[in-house]
């Protein structure tokens, strides 16, 4: 089974200027077409393009919704990157010792009893 790594990064919001590209469609795939072949130099291959929400501050008390446009690459991890991703996933199944669980060795965890309460102060009397 291949395991891959993924990258996300935004995506270009406005287009490149360059030499014979009069359209803002042509400049924008420009500068899209410049940012997945620089990642594709670094290995990484283009899998798709996602828009996400992600709520963000308006103000002082507001929040908004805005879009954000993301490129999604992915690359093949070696094979000792592989094993030790597949050991750190074995490795998050397993329940660790030192977590505590409402379970223990023989079952449920054991009731507490009720809180103890701190005596009440007596109102000063007057003289």
């Amino acid at each position: 089974m291949q395991i891959f790594e993924y990258k996300l990064v935004p995506a270009p919001n406005r287009g490149e200027k360059e030499r014979g590209l009069k359209t803002g469609a042509d400049r924008f795939a420009h500068a899209l077409g410049a940012t997945i072949n620089e990642l594709a130099r670094q290995g990484w291959e283009y899998l798709r393009a996602d828009t996400l929400p992600c709520e963000e501050r308006s103000g002082l008390t507001g929040k908004t919704t805005v879009y954000h446009n993301l490129l999604v690459f992915r690359r093949p991890l070696s094979a000792e990157a592989a094993a030790a991703a597949e050991q750190a996933a074995h490795d998050e199944q397993a329940p660790s010792p030192r977590r505590l669980t409402a379970h223990s060795e023989e079952g449920i965890a054991p009731r507490l009893g009720p809180a103890e309460t701190k005596p009440k102060l007596e109102a000063a009397q007057p003289a």
